[in-house]
């Protein structure tokens, strides 16, 4: 007795409900469901400054914006898009998605606000925060009563 696997697809050539089914969900969820994607960032600490490298490739320097409240970095990027062009284009499928994004840091008492500058270069986005002269910083001895 031989085992012969049977594969309803090939059976004749009429769409199966698996195709319909699939094929429907398929497109609903790409078209509606849009998933928010956080960009990686590196942090990195030298003796004299921090710098926080942002991977967000396809944007430009005028989609970020940069804030500093008290103690806490936020960023954020919108793509904004040329509405008109994409009107004048017939897709058959779109995966390219232009949306915003987010991110807050909680820095360090240590920092510096007057020596924070950013610089967007090669889809690198690079924050650099100098830190504040520990030399200036006084010592006090305090005696035991």
């Amino acid at each position: 007795m031989t085992l012969v696997k049977f594969n309803n697809r090939t059976r004749n050539t009429a769409p199966y409900f698996n195709n319909v089914f699939d094929s429907l969900f398929n497109e609903a969820l790409n078209k509606n469901f849009n998933i928010n994607k956080v960009p990686g960032v590196n942090i990195l600490e030298t003796a004299d400054e921090y710098k926080i490298e942002v991977a967000a490739p396809g944007l430009t320097k005028e989609d970020f914006q940069i804030n500093l409240k008290k103690d806490t970095l936020s960023i954020w990027a919108e793509k904004k898009g040329a509405a008109t062009e994409e009107k004048e284009k017939d897709y058959s499928r779109r995966e390219f998605d232009f949306s915003s994004f987010a991110r807050s840091f909680v820095l360090p008492e240590s920092i510096d606000a007057e020596k924070i500058s950013a610089e967007y270069l090669n889809g690198i986005l690079t924050i650099t925060i100098g830190k504040k002269d520990v030399s200036q910083e006084q010592f006090k001895e305090i005696k035991v009563s």
